[in-house]
């Protein structure tokens, strides 16, 4: 029996940090394609806000992953990880090297780690209720109910407490006794992308983000689904919304996105040191460091 391991390579990094640009000049170099794992790019039409790789940039190097659902088809952690599992999977019977970018942490190692995710739907009503009661009052009915979790779960993170009493309420059971790991057998090298001007880069890319047409792309999707979209509460089309019902002007919908794509990033830094523990290039020549450790680790 062969002992071979498939390598796969990861590039993570927080939003705006440069991950699509680099990991093409990899894919380029390497002649791979590109697994994209972002929880908002696999929906169509979302392509400004999410910043979605370019025509051109697609055209260059294929991108798996991109435009696999409609946004008022909400796909979860555990369908994802399956849709993302069986392409990388193809790759690999077709040999090429897998190549994993993206920001979304607990999609990525959903894949890579293996993590078993309880198949619950978002229960809207729930939700609302948990929201009304307000965060507070959340964490303490999740210490009652899954103390484990309350651990792992920071206590002002309300959408994962929200998450966490959502699996409790409709399964019976703790969230954390239903995490379990089945890593794929895969040798993994996950590499790690980390910019000193983050904050700075992200102002930039809201900027253009509203420049290049993301109010126009919001009031597409409401046409097209309705101003109910769940999805629209994501960072920027939110704002987007909020100027299209004339509550905020671009500059100030400039302002909020950027503040909150910063908490968000630091939020994203947080999980990368926490649970994956990648090795981070070297911002003076991103593209040679990574090449380095690439051609080190496939020997």
């Amino acid at each position: 029996m062969s002992s071979y391991q498939p390598h796969v390579i990861v590039l993570i990094g927080a939003t705006a940090s440069g991950k699509t640009e680099l990991a093409i000049e990899i894919a380029e170099y390497f002649k791979t394609r590109i697994h994209n794992i972002d929880s908002r790019q696999i929906y169509k039409y979302m392509d400004i806000g999410t910043a979605k790789p370019s025509e051109n940039q697609q055209k260059k190097i294929k991108h798996f992953l991109i435009d696999i659902a409609e946004p008022i088809n909400p796909i979860n952690v555990k369908q994802f990880q399956e849709i993302a599992q069986k392409s990388i999977k193809r790759e690999i019977t077709q040999n090429y090297l897998p190549f994993l970018v993206g920001g979304s942490g607990l999609y990525m190692n959903s894949i890579t780690k293996g993590f078993f995710v309880p198949d619950v739907p978002p229960q809207k009503n729930l939700r609302e209720q948990l929201e009304k009661l307000g965060q507070q009052e959340c964490w303490e009915l999740l210490k009652n109910c899954d103390p484990v979790s309350t651990k792992t779960i920071n206590f002002a993170d309300q959408n994962r407490t929200i998450r966490a009493l959502e699996v409790f309420y409709v399964t019976g059971k703790p969230l954390s006794t239903q995490k379990v790991q089945n890593p794929p057998d895969w040798k993994i090298l996950e590499l790690g992308l980390d910019r000193d001007n983050l904050k700075e880069r992200i102002l930039q890319r809201t900027k253009n983000m509203f420049l290049a047409g993301i109010v126009e792309e919001t009031k597409h999707l409401i046409s097209q689904y309705g101003s109910d979209l769940a999805i629209l509460q994501t960072i920027g089309y939110r704002e987007a919304r909020d100027v299209l019902n004339k509550h905020l002007t671009i500059d100030k919908a400039i302002e909020l996105t950027t503040t909150k794509t910063i908490q968000f990033a630091k939020r994203q830094k947080t999980w990368f040191r926490n649970k994956n523990n990648p090795i981070w290039l070297n911002n003076k020549n991103l593209l040679k460091d990574a090449i380095i450790k690439i051609e080190s680790f496939l020997g």
